[in-house]
């Protein structure tokens, strides 16, 4: 590779930074979702877990379907402010209000088709306003570096940023339920503030790494026509079809499991919901320590290898959970600890092989299709979690699951109820990981066959 090629390459740290910090708009508002949203539904809201099962379903299905339109979109789009930031900068204020939203709770009595009807319309809204703001941002990343090492080190502080989104989630969660008693009141007062802290990072990205952006050989990249013939060749990419099951399953076991742990530990283990957050924060200081030492290890081993060391531990946690009694929740903290030190490759390692499945399908196809890549791993990705989550409702229901009614005492649950909560914190997630790492064994791309696709791209472009 040229000495030009790996110096054009090369980011300040300050880029870094600023990147990684824009992340946080994604992450904090859906830790509140993936921790919470499902409990404050069923136990704030009052809705029953079928219908509110529902509403994550269709929520995440047109999730899943407006983010390849989008993609597609930033890839065509022609600016002063180039292909992406035109999106960020647009969609940051409706997003913020349609985060707060969501957590209102509306007098509507006991009517359950007129508060559904309110979740669907409001989730909607948000997540066409979140895609509007996260698939360019994800897609700047390939147009920031096109070194092997730098992608992984950018990802890396992007994946801190991910940690320390959620950490921030936790502990302002934890604040404001330490504060604010009524629970129609904690969550709306704790999503406002999240929607403001959103708003603030997705500027302070676009303002601190648009000139990067900008010196690269991507502005004059020609965009990929968006059409069924485009997406399946995307698809017959072994890479990408490898990377896309990291993503899906990997993801679909900690959904669950974010999922249930407000249920688990209400419910089974017989604690309140401030009881979430130490756990939560638990692990996430326990992940975002070891990303800096899998961060190093990556400077000898591949990524795959790196995703296969980490990931079993992870599962063995999960395993673990389902043996835990209402009086061993000491036992939970030590198997929390287990799992973070292998979850941070669950985003590290992934998220760091995108770039360089572009940069293969750019040498096969002449073209870059970054968004196009990210808004379809993000489809598949959401289609899967829509699904589990609309299962993780109808799975309470079935199982005779006791919704609370807003102002009264939380209702006592049924043995099948508490095991179904089991089986669905434990086992079932352990299952997910153990597919990712059937999907990573077989990821194509080392660090000399991406050497030789950028030596390959650098000749075709000049």
């Amino acid at each position: 590779m040229s000495t030009q090629l790996q110096s054009s390459s090369q980011l300040r740290l300050s880029t870094k930074l600023a990147y990684g910090s824009g992340n946080l708009a994604n992450t904090v508002p859906l830790a509140l979702q993936n921790f919470f949203w499902l409990f404050f539904l069923t136990n704030v809201a009052g809705l029953s877990p079928s219908l509110a099962g529902t509403v994550l379903l269709i929520g995440k299905v047109w999730d899943a379907i407006n983010d390849p339109i989008i993609g597609w979109l930033s890839d065509r789009t022609r600016s002063p402010w180039g292909r992406r930031y035109p999106w960020m900068v647009l969609g940051a204020i409706p997003f913020g209000i349609f985060l707060t939203l969501q957590w209102i709770v509306p007098q509507f009595g006991s009517n359950q088709m007129l508060l559904f009807a309110y979740y669907v319309i409001i989730s909607l809204l948000f997540d066409t306003a979140l895609t509007i703001v996260r698939i360019p941002y994800q897609a700047i990343a390939p147009e920031l570096t096109q070194n092997y090492a730098e992608r992984t080190s950018l990802i890396s502080v992007q994946t801190a940023f991910t940690y320390g989104g959620v950490f921030s989630a936790l502990i302002l969660a934890q604040l404001v339920f330490t504060l604010v008693a009524d629970s129609s009141i904690k969550y709306l007062i704790l999503a406002g503030v999240c929607a403001a802290l959103s708003v603030f990072v997705i500027y302070l990205s676009v303002w601190r790494t648009y000139s990067q952006t900008t010196t690269l050989h991507f502005v004059r990249s020609q965009s990929a026509p968006f059409n069924f013939f485009q997406i399946r060749l995307i698809f017959q990419n072994r890479a990408f079809l490898c990377v896309s099951g990291i993503f899906l399953l990997a993801q679909l076991g900690i959904q669950l499991a974010y999922t249930i742990l407000p249920y688990f530990m209400v419910n089974w283990l017989g604690q309140t919901d401030k009881s979430v957050t130490p756990i939560g924060l638990l692990g996430l200081a326990t992940s975002l320590l070891m990303l800096f030492f899998w961060n190093r290890v990556r400077q000898h081993i591949s990524k795959r290898a790196i995703y296969l060391l980490g990931m079993p531990l992870w599962i063995l946690a999960h395993l673990g959970m389902i043996l835990i009694q209402p009086s061993q929740i000491n036992w939970m903290y030590g198997l929390v600890v287990i799992a973070g030190i292998g979850a941070s490759t669950r985003i590290l390692v992934p998220y760091s092989m995108l770039p360089d499945v572009i940069d293969a399908d750019e040498l096969q196809s002449g073209q870059r299709r970054e968004g196009v890549f990210y808004g379809m791993l993000s489809l598949f990705q959401k289609l899967s979690i829509a699904i589990a989550l609309f299962l993780v409702g109808q799975s309470l229901e079935w199982a005779g699951f006791v919704s609370a009614i807003a102002g009264q005492p939380a209702p006592s649950q049924p043995d099948t109820a508490l095991f179904a909560i089991r089986l669905l914190y434990g086992p079932i997630p352990a299952l997910m990981g153990i597919g990712s790492l059937i999907a990573a064994y077989f990821y194509p791309i080392t660090p000399n066959t991406h050497a030789e696709i950028l030596l390959r791209l650098e000749k075709k472009r000049h």
